[in-house]
C-alpha cells in the first residue's frame, strides 16, 4: 500500500512485530502472574487450615494411642500383682502365670511391689534383659535409685519417670499405688514411638516434671533432656484446656504448629508439632518456579517474535490480499505456500479453499469433489472395472397419483418427504458398503462400486455392491412391517434392482461450468435394463451372467428364464439373488423371497423382452 505521496508503503504506527511483543508479554505476564497469586493467595490459606486440622487431629490419634497402650500396660501389672500377692511368688501356679505374663507383654521388664518403703516382690522379665545384654544387678541396684518416686506413688500419686540412661536403652517407669504401698511397671515405649512416626508431623511425650520420655531423636530419650524451664511448658500446664492446639514461636523464632493433649495417666502431655514454614514450602517452591518460568517465556517470546515476525507479516499480507480477492468473488488465486509452519499451512487451506469453491459449484457429489479437490480423482476418464447397480420403485406413478388425489396442492411436499426418507436410507445402504451414489433419476438410484475407490478387485465391489442390494432389501422390508398398503401419505415401497459388471469409464462429465462424476459405458446401460425385468419376474434383486461369475460362491442366486435385450442376438442370463451363502436364516429360494416381500408372480403368455427396447 502507497503514501499519499506514493513514495512507498504505508506506514503504521504500531508494527506487526511490536503488537505482537506487546501482547504476548500481556499474555505471559497477566496468565503466570495470575496463577502465581491465586495459589498464594486462595491456596494458602486452605494449606493452612488442612495443616492445622491434621496436625491436630494426629495429636489426638497419638494421644489416645498412648494413653490406651499405658493403661493396659497399667491394668495388666496390676492383675499380674492381684494375682501374685494372693498365690506367693513361691507357688508353682504363680510362677506360670508370671511366665505366661511375660510371654504375652514382652514390652513389660520388671513388676516391683513395695509396701511401707520396703520391696516385698519384684517380678523380672529375664529374657527381656538379658535379649538385650542388660546386666541383671541393675535391675537390683533399681529401686534404690527411686524410693523418691516409690514414696509419691504410696502417697496416691501416679508417675512417670525416663529410666533410659541406667539402662543404657528407651525405658519408662510408671510408679502407681498398690494396695496400702506402691507398685512399679518397667516397660519399652517401642510401641509408643511407633504412633508417633507421622512424616512432618513430629510428636513426643513429656512427664508432669517436664522430661521427654518418648521422642524422635533417641538421643533426647537417652539423656533425660527436660522442657520445664521452656515457655512451652508454661503455656501447656497454663491452658485449662485438656487438648489444644496454637501457634508457637520457639527461642530460635521458629513458628510451630503445635497440638497438646494432657492424659489421664502420670500427669503426661503428648505433644505434636509441625514448622509453619514447612507447610507452606511447596506453595514458595511453586511461587518461585512460576517467577523464574515467566521470566523466562517471556524472554524468549521476545527474541522469536522480534527475529522471525517478518515470516509472519509478509505471508499474513499476502493472505489479506487474497482473502479480498475471494471476497470479490474472483476463486482463481495462486498462493505460494513456504515454510511448513502454521502460516504455510493456513495459506495451504486458503488455496485449497478457493479450489474447493469453484469445484463444488460442478460437482453434485461432495465427497467426490471433495477427493477430486485434493488431487485424488484424477480429470478425464479412467477405465474401471466397476460394478453398476440401477434401483427403481415399483408403481411410483401410480403411488404419485395417489398423493395428488388424496393431498391436492400440498402433494408435492409430501412426495418429496416420503421420497427423501426412502432415498435417506438407500443411500445409507451405498455408503456403508464403500459405493458411489451417482446420481437420482426420478425415484430410481444410480450407484456403483470399484470406480472412485475400490475394496481391492472386482470379486470384492461386487459383493459390496449386491451386499447394498440386500442391506436395501432388508431395510425397506422393516420399514414397511410399520406401513399401511392403504395409507395414503406413507405407503409402503417395493424396489427392483438391477446390477451388472464390466469394464466402464469413470470421470468427470459435463461443461466448463458444472460437472459431475459419472461413469459410462455398455455394462451401465445392461445394468439399467436389467432392472427393468424385476417387475415381469416377479424378483427384487437381478444380477447379470457377468456379475453372478464374480460372486456365485458369496450368494445363493437361481437363474431366471433368459431375456432378449435390444442390441443383442442372444437372450440374456439373469439370476435373482436370493440371500448370502452358508447362512440359514432368511429365505432360500425364490419363491420364500416372494412371500417375504408379497411379490405375486405375473403369468406370461410371451417370452420376455426388455421393457426399454422397442
Amino acid at each position: 500500500m502507497k503514501n499519499s505521496d506514493g513514495s512507498g508503503l504505508k506506514t503504521v504506527k504500531f508494527s506487526i512485530r511490536t503488537k505482537l511483543i506487546i501482547i504476548i508479554s500481556i499474555i505471559v505476564l497477566v496468565s503466570l502472574g495470575s496463577i502465581t497469586v491465586l495459589v498464594s493467595w486462595l491456596v494458602r490459606e486452605d494449606l493452612r487450615i488442612a495443616a492445622e486440622d491434621n496436625n491436630f487431629e494426629m495429636n489426638r490419634r497419638s494421644a489416645m494411642m498412648t494413653e490406651n497402650i499405658i493403661t493396659s500396660i497399667y491394668t495388666n501389672s496390676q492383675i499380674l500383682m492381684q494375682i501374685v500377692t494372693s498365690l506367693g511368688t513361691s507357688d508353682d501356679l504363680s510362677e506360670k502365670t508370671v511366665d505366661l505374663f511375660f510371654g504375652q507383654n514382652p514390652q513389660i521388664a520388671l513388676l516391683l511391689i513395695a509396701a511401707g518403703g520396703n520391696i516385698d516382690d519384684t517380678l523380672v522379665n529375664r529374657h527381656f534383659f538379658l535379649s538385650r545384654e542388660i546386666d541383671l544387678n541393675l535391675v537390683d541396684s533399681f529401686p534404690e535409685n527411686h524410693r523418691a518416686d516409690l514414696a509419691r506413688a504410696a502417697w496416691g500419686e501416679t508417675v512417670l519417670v525416663n529410666v533410659s540412661p541406667w539402662f543404657n536403652i528407651p525405658l519408662i517407669a510408671l510408679f502407681f499405688p498398690w494396695n496400702e504401698g506402691a507398685g512399679m511397671v518397667l516397660f519399652s515405649p517401642v510401641s509408643l514411638s511407633d504412633t508417633f512416626s507421622f512424616g512432618t508431623n513430629q510428636s513426643y511425650l513429656i512427664n508432669d516434671s517436664g522430661d521427654i520420655l518418648v521422642h524422635a531423636d533417641i538421643e533426647l530419650v537417652m539423656s533425660v533432656s527436660n522442657i520445664a524451664e521452656e515457655h512451652l511448658n508454661t503455656i501447656i500446664w497454663e491452658n485449662p484446656q485438656r487438648n489444644a492446639q496454637i501457634l508457637f514461636t520457639n527461642e530460635d523464632d521458629v513458628r510451630f504448629f503445635l497440638a497438646f493433649t494432657k492424659l489421664n495417666i502420670g500427669g503426661a502431655v503428648v505433644i505434636t508439632n509441625i514448622e509453619y514454614e514447612k507447610v507452606f514450602e511447596g506453595i514458595a517452591a511453586t511461587t518461585r518456579r512460576n517467577i523464574y518460568l515467566t521470566i523466562t517465556v517471556l524472554s524468549i517470546s521476545i527474541l522469536f517474535i522480534w527475529f522471525f515476525s517478518k515470516s509472519i507479516s509478509i505471508p499474513i499480507a499476502a493472505l489479506a490480499a487474497a482473502a479480498r480477492t475471494i471476497e470479490g468473488g474472483d476463486f482463481s488465486i495462486k498462493l505460494n505456500p513456504k515454510g511448513n509452519d502454521e502460516i504455510s499451512m493456513l495459506t495451504s487451506s486458503f488455496q485449497r479453499m478457493s479450489t474447493a469453491l469453484s469445484f463444488f459449484g460442478r460437482f453434485t457429489n461432495r465427497d467426490i469433489a471433495l477427493r477430486s479437490m485434493r488431487g485424488e480423482i484424477k480429470p478425464g476418464g479412467q477405465q474401471k472395472n466397476a460394478t453398476i447397480l440401477f434401483s427403481d420403485i415399483r408403481g411410483f406413478t401410480e403411488k404419485s397419483e395417489h398423493f395428488t388425489s388424496a393431498f391436492g396442492e400440498d402433494a408435492s411436499e409430501r412426495i418429496v418427504q416420503w421420497l427423501n426418507d426412502y432415498f435417506t436410507r438407500m443411500v445409507e445402504c451405498v455408503e456403508k458398503t464403500g459405493g458411489v451414489v451417482d446420481k437420482f433419476v426420478g425415484d430410481g438410484v444410480m450407484a456403483h462400486w470399484g470406480t472412485d475407490h475400490s475394496a481391492g478387485s472386482p470379486k470384492k465391489d461386487a459383493f459390496n455392491c449386491i451386499f447394498a442390494a440386500l442391506m436395501m432389501r432388508k431395510v425397506l422390508y422393516e420399514m414397511n412391517k410399520s406401513r399401511n398398503p392403504d395409507d395414503m401419505d406413507n405407503p409402503p415401497i417395493r424396489i427392483g434392482c438391477g446390477i451388472n459388471s464390466g469394464t466402464v469409464t469413470a470421470g468427470q462429465i459435463g461443461s466448463e461450468l458444472r460437472m459431475e462424476y459419472t461413469v459410462i459405458g455398455e455394462p451401465v446401460n445392461l445394468a439399467y435394463r436389467i432392472e427393468s425385468f424385476n417387475k415381469p419376474l416377479a424378483t427384487d434383486i437381478l444380477i447379470s451372467e457377468d456379475t453372478w461369475k464374480l460372486v456365485k460362491d458369496s450368494f445363493v442366486t437361481e437363474e431366471m428364464a433368459p431375456v432378449m435385450v435390444k442390441g443383442r442376438e442372444k437372450p440374456l442370463r439373469i439370476f435373482a439373488v436370493i440371500n448370502f451363502s452358508g447362512i440359514d436364516k432368511g429365505p432360500r429360494s425364490i419363491a420364500s423371497v416372494r412371500r417375504l416381500l408379497g411379490i405375486t408372480p405375473q403369468v406370461f403368455k410371451r417370452r420376455i423382452t426388455d421393457g426399454r427396447g422397442e
